[in-house]
């Protein structure tokens, strides 16, 4: 909207475009992550553009993000091609949890011997397209940071994105 000056007086302060994926993991640091709107959502909205985050809206874009949190194991090669284009799309990533940072408790199935791979099991593999092994993010692309603990370490991830809010000069 002009002003009486002729100007424009809507200020559009710079937001920081995040993302937030899930990919093999209980979710636990996903349900931490909605907790912690209940006390900090006025805040963010602010300061953050919630541009892909399924857990929050059914629109999402993965475009030009600022910063990919990204939360669990990669078990399949359909989840390595969405992980390499997510990092293809974000400036930066974060590792969020456990199964992302070093793929365990997910990848506990790595250390099977073959007999322990039972019928069932085999079926699973086949009927959800898993890779051979399941692995840690930074297996499969370039990370920037880490938030370990299953859940998150909420103090931990408190502090990255404070980083990263300082780094766009959004804060």
């Amino acid at each position: 909207m002009l002003s009486y000056f002729g100007m424009d007086n809507r200020s559009e302060k710079k937001k920081m475009a995040i993302g937030w994926f899930s990919f093999t993991c209980c979710e636990d640091s996903t349900i931490l992550f909605t907790e912690l709107l209940n006390e900090h959502f006025d805040e963010w909205k602010k300061l953050v553009e919630f541009r892909h985050v399924k857990c929050l809206k059914t629109k999402n874009e993965l475009k030009d993000l600022d910063v990919a949190f990204i939360e669990g194991a990669i078990s399949s090669a359909k989840q390595e091609e969405e992980v390499k284009k997510i990092r293809e799309n974000s400036k930066y990533v974060v590792a969020i949890g456990s199964c992302a940072c070093t793929g365990l408790p997910s990848a506990s199935r790595n250390a099977f011997t073959p007999d322990e791979i039972t019928e069932r099991i085999k079926r699973f593999i086949e009927q959800f397209d898993y890779s051979d092994k399941v692995k840690k993010l930074d297996d499969v692309i370039k990370v920037d940071d880490y938030v370990q603990g299953c859940p998150m370490r909420v103090e931990q991830f408190l502090t990255l994105l404070e980083k990263y809010l300082k780094l766009f000069n959004i804060k």
